[in-house]
């Protein structure tokens, strides 16, 4: 029986997965980690590429490293978020490319050869979590705000109410913000969720205290453990998969409302041009802005 990748979810019509194949993308909860997977014991992968230069040099560095000698790749992308580049990518790693191209897309497919694991070592080097020291903690490439400080993040850490009792970071990315929560006393747990796998797992080393609790999951869908919680915390995401999705805040903001015991409050930092009065003001008591500045606002919201 073969052992068959994918990786993210390639459309049916450009590329075909085998039924059985095992999901190795960090952004699916409960997926297999391909920075884990054992070297040579894949029979074939296929990868919807991410879109970041970084990212996906890695992403496809680690897909190479788990084929067998011999054993096919295919690797896709929109052309204007990486398709055009694959070629070239996949040729550095010292590899005979076939492409083709189909609704605006570029599918790339090559075979393993011997000889390259200098190459895919260095580049997964280059893709892997490291501690960067400008911003003093672990991170990276490919996850949210990976080498800097987001300016919504950095606005709501400065205008933080007092906080107590257990809470919630939404989409937590590394860590930074759930780091300044737990800097009081008062909060006894916090549970870092982001459907970012290598968020957490960056989070994970950069906050060292047992108050925080880490939860890779995606917010859309319910979570048992979220409930009768004091407090929400969370810069709201406004992109799914690249594309602005206002329904993922807005997914966000009900699922904090459900999460919050009566009384308990959520705050939140949100693009100023996207409309999450209308969704916060059914859902809880009392909505106060707080800011308006920069682009962004900040919001705090009592159920």
């Amino acid at each position: 029986m073969s052992a068959t990748g994918v990786y993210g979810t390639p459309p049916s019509d450009l590329a075909d997965v085998p039924r059985d194949a095992t999901q190795f993308s960090p952004l699916m909860p409960g997926a297999a980690g391909l920075d884990k997977q054992p070297a040579g014991s894949l029979d074939a992968i296929t990868l919807l590429a991410p879109p970041g230069t970084i990212e996906r040099r890695y992403a496809l560095a680690l897909a190479l490293r788990a084929l067998k000698g011999g054993a096919p790749l295919t690797a896709l992308a929109p052309n204007d978020r990486g398709g055009t580049r694959l070629r070239k990518e996949l040729e550095a790693f010292g590899l005979e490319v076939n492409e083709i191209s189909k609704r605006h897309h570029r599918i790339a497919t090559a075979t393993k050869v011997t000889g390259i694991d200098d190459i895919i070592a260095q580049v997964i080097a280059d893709g892997g979590p490291r501690f960067d020291d400008e911003i003093g903690l672990w991170t990276q490439p490919g996850v949210f705000s990976w080498d800097r400080l987001d300016p919504g993040t950095h606005m709501l850490i400065e205008r933080l109410p007092a906080l107590s009792g257990r809470g919630a970071d939404f989409g937590c990315g590394i860590g930074i913000l759930a780091r300044a929560v737990l800097a009081s006393d008062a909060v006894t747990e916090l549970t870092l969720v982001d459907i970012d796998r290598r968020a957490i797992e960056c989070a994970e080393h950069n906050l060292d205290t047992q108050r925080a609790k880490f939860l890779w999951a995606d917010l859309r869908d319910p979570h048992p453990g979220l409930v009768n919680l004091d407090f929400v915390v969370m810069n709201a995401p406004f992109h799914d998969a690249g594309q602005e999705d206002k329904g993922l805040a807005q997914a966000f903001v009900r699922r904090a409302a459900e999460s919050l015991r009566k009384g308990g409050v959520c705050v939140m930092v949100a693009n100023r041009h996207l409309p999450y009065e209308a969704v916060l003001k059914p859902l809880f008591k009392a909505v106060t802005p707080v800011i308006e500045q920069g682009g962004y606002k900040i919001y705090e919201a009592r159920k």
